[in-house]
């Protein structure tokens, strides 16, 4: 029976499976009778649970008694006792006439002297078990601290007297509450709040069109409350529920939630609630900050005041920091909603006052407290702004310089702060649909300030993302530079953040004169370019011949990576090193940077940070987190109005499906870049479709159609100018060559990479350049030494596809020298690798060779049935040593359900059924 009412009552919570299964445990033992109080703050569920439990019990043939506390009748005597017989009053009559009659008067349904507590609770125990000697019966009292004195103290006599009898008792209160019930010897159950996942579950179930961010606010304000969550949103405007409108500091509440806080709040003597307000809006609890600024309010009744709050559970002060701290975000809304406007102003600059060593802080204070246009206050506002954007805070620093531009009594600085407040918003929050709205605003405050840097750059990412082509974006930005007013000036931040801007645009191009523009604004900052910059323009621009010099550059900015906490400076360096095979010194910092976007972080720097993960899984073979990243990226994509670069998302999923054989999702992903990039004029996007045909195509054996698609990248005996994908196609066009007798084509590609010295930029390089000059060799000696000397360069293992194609290509010259023996080994090692990457039509190559070397392969290894990929091994033993979903999903930044996913997978692989059998499972597979 427990795991009827277990089942079913999961399936009407979120979240509650430990409550839930607590719950169950006590109903399923009611044949035994007993008592089970709940506890937990108010909004976390307790009633559900009550609910559920009821209907569930209900629908099994118990019997189900309830009632509730309700305020206005808590000086009603047996008002409480009255809902929960009532039912039963037709079996009164069962009992002896003195117990008859004391519940009769009692409850009101008879008139007389008023019977004595103790005969009214032995009556009701009496009737209860004659009534249970039938059925099972289940009593459930909500809101306990409600009861009526005389009902509590009879419900508190039977919940202690029903052992070895077929009843049970569930009662719920708030805690922390007091109560005429009487707990004492009673077990009892405390409700936590929901954790993050089930927090974000209930609301999506709910409120699926929320903006991520405003998600993200309000997971955080309502920490796991369940009715937080369900009325928060309410609360919101419709713009606001989608970001088109900023969220206020503290969020407003519904009228549910007011009934429960604000009542609270209200019934406080005045003093309390005004050092409340001060600490609500000064956010962190800091006494001595509370205390000065309540003196310099005119309250001079000192921290005593809050004694009311700290007995009425709002508040308490934590002793170790000497801090106050609210019990629940919602008070502290809560306190703002019990305040008067005129309250609330003067409030802030009483903070203000205090703040002055802190510029961001009093800045901000001294714009909610002002009610017209302050030019002093605005700028104030605007160099907080620039120390939030310096420590990655984007969306901070859009909302300073927005209240900025409300307070500017000039138009054209009003102008000036809106235009930068949009191109933050474009470039890194995600609010592209805002960032029409304040550039108009702009327009209107100051046409003449339209063609200004951060109006240009802003009008690019709404020019790409709304379908508009590379070019024009591209005009737009050279336009903007070369008419400022900047004098390039290389400490000019709108002239560096525009040419970071101009760097993709370029890139996204794909076609050498879009960068001359580039290069001829380069050379004109003074007193030079900014090292990342200049970096920049190197590796991601013609890194065939510029990469090189820029190598002890990169990793000067790469040794400071453990100190940044920019996350769009950690974007860019990422761009940097890509074609420089640096991207795994990014790992970490990017997942900080895809962590915070998770948790509302500004979108287009999580985008960034995705892209590069992606980039640097495939290299080093952790294909199945590429995809579960690069949907992740598509996702994003569409939810923040960042639509252009979901092409490099399906480059990443295409990437993955192409040497795995998934030739149906080549074909979609590719035609999708297609059909995107050719009209919008993308030729790089072009470039990384025609990448991805060509690695699908040598893997199928299509070496004719693999030299077209890898020689339209760049020609057979050159690197084409500008185009750094050129750079992952040297060994496929060369092996493409190769096998279709272009051998001239082949030796002329490899002069090419011999002549740019790409051996000297990446180990990566190297060994395709190696195995390149390998492969087009006529002398097997010669080539035997080429293979070998590939295979020798530093770090290969971290390439696994790339250092597997190579041992290929190695095992099947030497299988055509008539080494049949000594071509075992480099094929196997290869087979070993295609096969725990998944991809399968390698596999199959390599498998044909060493079967053409007279060696039987193991068919298990070769068809790869039942072995794992690595992620899914790493899930399984991770699983077998006894951690949780949850548990495993935090060691590797994924989901617990993705993780769910891939036990669904890895459980019919092994040919088991359950987590418990994982353990001897894999053992054997290692055997």
């Amino acid at each position: 029976m427990g795991d009827l009412f277990e089942g079913e009552i999961r399936a009407t919570l979120v979240g509650r499976t430990r409550e839930v299964g607590r719950i169950c445990d006590f109903v399923a033992s009611t044949s035994r009778g007993g008592a089970l109080l709940i506890s937990g703050q108010a909004g976390v569920g307790k009633t559900a649970l009550l609910d559920a439990a009821a209907d569930v019990v209900s629908s099994t043939g118990t019997r189900v008694l309830r009632a509730a506390g309700v305020a206005f009748e808590a000086d009603v005597s047996y008002s409480g006792l009255n809902q929960l017989l009532f039912p039963l009053a037709e079996s009164f009559g069962a009992l002896d006439s003195v117990h008859d009659e004391a519940l009769r008067i009692a409850l009101g349904f008879g008139s007389g002297p008023p019977p004595g507590r103790l005969v009214v609770s032995s009556a009701t125990l009496t009737l209860l078990r004659q009534v249970a000697s039938d059925d099972r019966l289940l009593l459930v009292i909500d809101d306990l601290p409600w009861l009526d004195r005389a009902s509590a103290a009879v419900l508190g006599f039977v919940a202690r007297r029903l052992d070895d009898s077929r009843i049970a008792f569930l009662g719920a209160m708030r805690s922390g509450t007091e109560t005429f019930f009487s707990r004492i010897g009673l077990p009892e159950y405390e409700v936590p709040p929901l954790d993050r996942e089930a927090s974000r579950e209930l609301l999506d179930a709910h409120f699926p069109h929320l903006a991520e961010r405003v998600r993200q606010r309000l997971l955080t304000v309502a920490e796991g409350n369940p009715l937080a969550l369900l009325e928060l949103p309410t609360a919101l405007t419709g713009q606001q529920r989608v970001a088109l409108e900023s969220l206020p500091a503290v969020l407003p509440l519904s009228e549910r939630l007011r009934v429960l806080f604000v009542s609270r709040v209200l019934t406080l003597p005045a003093p309390a609630r005004h050092l409340l307000l001060l600490a609500t809006l000064d956010g962190t609890g800091d006494l001595g900050v509370l205390q000065a600024s309540a003196r310099h309010a005119g309250h001079d009744g000192g921290l005593e005041a809050l004694a009311p709050a700290e007995q009425d559970r709002l508040v308490y002060f934590e002793e170790g920091s000497r801090r106050l701290v609210f019990r629940h975000p919602l008070i502290s809304s809560a306190v703002v909603q019990a305040c008067t406007t005129a309250e609330r102003r003067s409030a802030h600059r009483a903070l203000a006052h205090v703040l002055v060593e802190q510029p961001e802080r009093r800045a901000w204070h001294l714009g909610e407290a002002s009610v017209e246009p302050d030019e002093e206050v605005a700028s104030l506002l605007e160099r907080a702004a620039h120390l939030i954007i310096a420590r990655g805070n984007a969306v901070g620093a859009a909302a300073a310089l927005v209240r900025s531009a409300d307070l500017s009594p000039r138009g054209s600085d009003r102008a000036r702060r809106l235009t930068e407040a949009a191109y933050i918003g474009a470039d890194a929050t995600g609010d592209l649909r805002s960032v029409t709205e304040l550039l108009e605003n702009a327009r209107q405050a100051d046409p003449g300030l339209m063609d200004s840097l951060h109006s240009a750059a802003a009008a690019v990412y709404l020019t790409i993302n709304g379908g508009g082509d590379i070019d024009t974006a591209h005009r737009l930005l050279v336009g903007a530079i070369e008419s400022g007013t900047h004098r390039y000036d290389a400490k000019d931040a709108a002239l560096i953040e525009a040419f970071h801007l101009l760097l993709l645009l370029c890139f996204y191009g794909g076609r050498a004169e879009l960068w001359r523009p580039f290069y001829t604004a380069l050379a004109r900052l003074h007193p030079e370019p900014p090292a990342l910059l200049s970096v920049a323009g190197k590796t991601f621009s013609d890194p065939a011949r510029s990469g090189v010099a820029a190598l002890g550059q990169l990793q000067s900015i790469l040794s400071g990576l453990p100190d940044e906490s920019d996350p769009g400076r950690i974007v860019r360096i990422g761009t940097a090193s890509l074609y420089a095979d640096r991207l795994a010194d990014l790992r970490g910092p990017s997942w900080k940077v895809v962590l915070q976007g998770r948790d509302g972080g500004p979108a287009r720097r999580t985008l960034g940070a995705l892209m590069h993960l992606c980039l640097g899984d495939f290299l080093s073979g952790r294909w199945d987190e590429c995809d579960e990243l690069a949907d992740e990226g598509l996702q994003l994509c569409e939810d923040s109005g960042y639509g252009f670069f979901a092409w490099y998302f399906w480059y990443c999923r295409a990437l993955v499906a192409a040497p795995r054989g998934d030739d149906a999702a080549v074909d979609r992903l590719t035609d999708q870049i297609v059909r995107f990039a050719t009209p919008r004029g993308v030729g790089t996007a072009l470039h990384y479709a025609r990448h991805v045909r060509t690695v699908a195509d040598l893997g199928r054996g299509e070496f004719e159609s693999a030299f077209q698609h890898a020689s339209a990248i760049s020609p057979p005996g050159t690197f084409a100018s500008h185009v750094p994908h050129a750079l992952w196609v040297a060994m496929d066009l060369v092996e493409a060559a190769v096998r279709t007798d272009r051998r001239t084509e082949a030796v002329a590609h490899v002069r090419a990479m011999r002549e740019t010295d790409i051996a000297a930029f990446t180990p990566r390089l190297a060994l395709l350049a190696g195995g390149s000059a390998a492969l087009c060799t006529e002398d097997d000696e010669e080539a035997i030494r080429l293979f070998d000397a590939a295979l020798a360069s530093p770090g290969v293992e971290r390439w696994p596809f790339d250092l597997a194609r190579v041992r290929l290509a190695y095992g099947e010259r030497l299988r055509r020298a008539q080494a049949s023996s000594e071509c075992r080994g480099p094929l196997s090692m290869a087979l070993d690798a295609f096969t725990s990457l998944g991809a399968r039509p390698w596999t199959e190559r390599a498998y044909k060779e060493l079967r053409a070397s007279g060696w039987i392969a193991p068919r298990k290894a070769a068809a790869g049935d039942t072995l794992l990929t690595p992620q899914e091994r790493q899930i399984a033993e991770l699983a077998a040593s006894g951690l949780s979903n949850k548990q495993i999903a935090a060691r590797l930044y994924l989901s617990p359900r993705t993780i769910g996913a891939h036990l669904h997978q890895v459980f019919p692989k092994l040919g088991i059924a359950s987590r418990a059998a994982l353990r001897d499972a894999l053992t054997k597979l290692d055997e």
